[in-house]
């Protein structure tokens, strides 16, 4: 078996004029590699910055933009979807028809040729009441004239 020993003494540096030193030779060479390693670690701390300072405004900007108005619109929706009464009109899954029972947790719509269809709350999706829509009719008939 063989033993190796290295010591740091012996560690060979190549210089930029190609002359071979070792630390025990000129210790002082070997200083501008931990100048460089003590450059870099700083450098390092400030780019840690920078990315959490970006990832903060990348954080904020989703809040205030989809996040927040996403759950005011959800908000907004959930208390329509509680104050359904018979009349109103809807629209569930595509399907456009006038409340004319309220359950619990679902709704029966009736379509223009009086075909009833019981959907989930949770389906509605668009909600009309009978004074949005005389609004609506008597706004397109003052346009129409």
């Amino acid at each position: 078996m063989y033993k190796v020993e290295i010591k740091i003494q012996d560690i060979v540096i190549i210089g930029v004029n190609s002359k071979i030193q070792t630390i025990k030779d000129n210790p002082m060479y070997f200083l501008p590699f931990v100048a460089d390693a003590t450059q870099g670690a700083a450098e390092g701390k400030q780019n840690i910055t920078q990315t959490i300072i970006m990832v903060v405004v990348a954080l904020l900007f989703f809040y205030f933009i989809l996040w927040r108005p996403e759950q005011k619109r959800r908000k907004n929706l959930e208390q329509k979807r509680t104050s359904l009464k018979k009349g109103d009109k809807v629209t569930a899954m595509g399907i456009v028809g006038t409340i004319t029972k309220v359950n619990t947790d679902t709704v029966v719509i009736s379509s223009c040729d009086e075909t009833k269809i019981e959907v989930l709350k949770q389906a509605v999706t668009d909600i009309i009441t009978p004074a949005q829509e005389a609004k609506a009719t008597g706004s397109a008939e003052a346009e129409s004239k």
